[in-house]
């Protein structure tokens, strides 16, 4: 087996729904396809909800997907995250930040701004403004880029450049950040294949800019439609009958939800069978618009 990887890196706020099963079944079959290991990593900085965690491994055990090694969580690895803000600070590249949300949002909101970017406000305040603002509230690190914009090549999506801004490093309540999180994690667990939601496609130059910086391989993208209701909208638990626990007590057990999902990829209901025959280039490019009435 390569040395190299393909993951999937859920959050564990709750139960997986469909559409996170079939992100992390594309993910497996892009892997085991190019003989890449599987790792399974949890992005748990954040909110997490107790038992989510043990929910999810079960579910996609239930579904067929098996990993390689153990699994990972951000929550026990916050030493190598703030190992890798000073160096990047060491070499200049870091500047502390200030502004509430608020001040963000409206900043970002301004004229000719690119869209969600942040202007780089405290980018040149002065070591008197910045002792200022320290009494008043604690600084998140946010990073010098020396970019505007950065490319990335996507499997599914060809090349894709976008705004790069000085993206939060670490919060101001001391959280290391998604970004630096995901980068740096799939730099260190020799990840270089990353199948992912298409609603992350826009931050895949950023985060490439960024592990660039940390000296990190680059990575291979495939940014992969999204599962969504009925009404064109992302997929959540409030469309109903989404998770496997919710399929099952209407009649729909996990070797079938997995055939519903193989079948929206245009693939053979079993794993052996359509790992056979997968091909990145079939995947269907339109979002798979899931309707519990119809599947039971």
């Amino acid at each position: 087996m390569s040395s190299a990887a393909g993951r999937f890196a859920p959050s564990p706020t709750g139960e997986l729904h469909v559409g996170n099963l079939r992100t992390g079944l594309l993910a497996w079959l892009f892997a085991r396809s190019t003989g890449r290991r599987f790792l399974l990593r949890m992005e748990d900085l954040d909110r997490v909800r107790s038992g989510a965690e043990s929910a999810q491994l079960r579910d996609l055990a239930a579904i067929g997907l098996d990993w390689d090694g153990g699994i990972v969580r951000q929550s026990e690895r916050g030493d190598l995250y703030l190992e890798a803000i000073a160096r990047l600070r060491n070499a200049g590249l870091v500047y502390e930040c200030f502004c509430t949300r608020r001040e963000v949002a409206e900043a970002a909101s301004a004229p000719h701004a690119p869209p969600g970017a942040y202007p780089g406000t405290c980018r040149h305040q002065t070591e008197e403004q910045r002792a200022r603002r320290r009494r008043e509230r604690p600084a998140a690190l946010r990073l010098r880029a020396q970019v505007d914009e950065f490319t990335v090549t996507d499997e599914l999506h060809g090349s894709y450049t976008s705004a790069v801004d000085d993206l939060v490093l670490l919060r101001n309540d001391g959280v290391p950040s998604y970004n630096l999180a995901v980068v740096l994690d799939d730099g260190l667990q020799g990840i270089d294949q990353v199948v992912r939601g298409d609603d992350l496609l826009s931050s895949a130059p950023r985060q490439a800019y960024l592990g660039s910086l940390l000296g990190l391989p680059p990575v291979r993208y495939a940014h992969v439609p999204l599962a969504l209701n009925t009404a064109g909208q992302r997929l959540a638990k409030r469309d109903g009958a989404v998770t496997l626990p919710d399929l099952a007590a209407v009649g729909l057990d996990a070797a079938a939800v997995r055939t519903l999902i193989l079948a929206s990829l245009g693939l053979p209901g079993t794993l052996d069978d359509a790992l056979a025959v997968f091909d990145p280039a079939r995947i269907p490019r339109e979002p798979w618009i899931f309707d519990a009435r119809k599947s039971t």
